[in-house]
């Protein structure tokens, strides 16, 4: 695989985990963003937090910094904070904003580089399949939650099971 191919695959795959993750979000108020399964889970919204805060620290600076940035505060990104959907929303977007600006900027000749992540020394291509698979991993858990929390209102978001006009694959 060609370097532009991967880097062109990459940032279609975030593209898709993101517009996912939108639309099982848009399918809730924001009470129900704010509601955990149970005290054991997290909410939506936090989950969002954790994403957004987890994309700024590791795509900021991504070539010359370790990911893992000194001002970020991890364990609040799992405190639910957000006045309104609107607040949320636009913390989301920065996340995946910087991401996407970081991978613009990238070209083949980056891939082989490495980069640190917490101390840990990541090659990018590896950097960038470690935050695929972060990023997906809470894009299920976002549409797990809001397919419980929609309930009967749920509109599907994948190709639909034979003969379900709801179902989820």
């Amino acid at each position: 695989m060609s370097g532009q191919l991967f880097l062109d695959a990459s940032i279609e795959t975030f593209q898709s985990q993101k517009e996912l993750a939108e639309g099982a979000v848009a399918q809730l108020d924001f009470k129900r963003l704010r509601e955990p399964l149970d005290p054991n889970t997290n909410s939506i919204a936090v989950i969002m937090k954790h994403v957004a805060g987890n994309l700024i620290s590791r795509w900021t600076d991504f070539l010359t910094t370790d990911g893992e940035k000194p001002n970020r505060n991890r364990e609040g990104e799992f405190i639910d904070e957000f006045a309104s959907r609107e607040l949320l929303l636009e913390h989301w977007e920065r996340g995946w904003s910087v991401l996407f600006q970081a991978l613009d900027e990238l070209t083949p000749a980056d891939l082989p580089k490495i980069i640190t992540i917490r101390d840990e020394p990541h090659t990018v291509v590896l950097a960038t399949q470690r935050a695929l698979s972060h990023t997906g991993y809470h894009t299920g858990q976002i549409v797990q939650t809001a397919r419980v929390l929609a309930s009967d209102n749920w509109t599907v978001l994948t190709i639909p099971r034979k003969g379900d006009s709801d179902g989820e694959r």
